[in-house]
């Protein structure tokens, strides 16, 4: 069933119209007047999709967060399951234990053999407990970490989906070193000898986000949010007023537009009309086309070069803030 945001309360109504036409016409089928229910549904149809063009067409960073928090937006494991073949779960830091946060393994991408690495919120209230809502602890990064090192040791390219509104704050994740282990994961996208993608695919919190997406190229889905807080921890902080977060939102530049415009991040993936959400089919044929096209030329660079041209890449941005 579908869940609409606030905003979309308009869409909603003509959706709910739509429903109770098609649910009269199945009940009356073959009965006269058919036809003309037939042709409202049409036009209510077609009067869904322009204003759906017209609504998304002009969002604003605060609507962009809710829409990128949308629990029926395709998650790590929807992309991984629909784009890599043969997918091969591998589990644990060998040090503590398994976070369910960080999913991640071996398997095929277009026949080419990869890493892959993503953050799991979870679909549903058992998945989203299973995975912690996507707030990893330092288990999850030094996961992390053994996965990009493996790659690097068999000369695989590491394809990350980062989807959190952070690392998990809790006092057991800074007992163990949760700023160290994300340090660490840092360091090694930076270092790792071998083509690195990162796709922001919904909300890109902190430093839990960065420490999977120090990468040669750093994809976001039109929709989605990158920020180094959130708009209501921000707006707490500032205004000492959560309810501030739509103007902390404004502030921040957390969209996929302002980011590129600022050289932060490498490409844009347009989503379908009204958000992934509406059809994550569609949205997944999309990034995979894009990360197809973002991948082949990275797999003729040596690997000195590709780190290279990473640690380069980055070391721009920091050079850029200065000026």
């Amino acid at each position: 069933m579908r869940q609409f945001l606030d905003f979309e309360k308009p869409i909603a109504e003509l959706e709910t119209r739509i429903d109770d036409l098609r649910n009269t016409a199945a009940s009356h089928e073959g009965e006269a007047g058919n036809v003309s229910m037939a042709d409202e549904i049409g036009k209510l149809t077609d009067k869904v999709e322009r204003q759906l063009r017209a609504l998304y067409a002009k969002l604003t960073p605060w609507q962009k967060v809710q829409v990128a928090r949308h629990a029926q937006r395709p998650h790590a494991l929807d992309y991984i399951n629909a784009l890599i073949t043969d997918f091969t779960p591998l589990a644990g830091d060998r040090q503590f234990a398994d976070d369910k946060a960080i999913v991640g393994g071996l398997g095929r991408f277009n026949n080419q053999s990869v890493m892959v690495i993503g953050t799991e919120r979870g679909s549903d209230l058992e998945t989203r407990l299973a995975h912690n809502f996507g707030m990893a602890r330092p288990e999850g990064y030094r996961k992390a970490i053994r996965l990009m090192k493996l790659a690097g040791r068999f000369r695989l390219p590491i394809l990350t989906f980062v989807d959190t509104s952070g690392a998990w704050p809790g006092i057991d994740a800074e007992a163990r070193g949760q700023a160290e282990a994300i340090a660490r994961s840092i360091e090694t996208c930076l270092s790792v000898p071998v083509p690195l993608i990162a796709t922001v695919i919904g909300e890109g919190g902190s430093g839990g986000a960065v420490a999977l997406a120090s990468a040669d190229r750093v994809l976001m889905l039109e929709n989605a949010i990158y920020s180094v807080i959130s708009p209501e921890a921000c707006a707490s902080i500032l205004w000492r007023d959560p309810k501030q977060a739509s103007s902390a939102a404004d502030a921040l530049r957390l969209t996929a537009q302002d980011l590129k415009k600022f050289g932060l991040i490498d490409r844009i993936v347009n989503e379908p009309v009204g958000g992934a959400q509406r059809d994550p089919k569609t949205m997944i044929e999309h990034l995979g086309q894009a990360l197809a096209e973002e991948l082949m030329p990275l797999l003729t660079v040596s690997p000195a070069s590709i780190v290279a041209q990473r640690r380069e890449k980055f070391l721009a941005m920091g050079r850029a803030a200065l000026t």
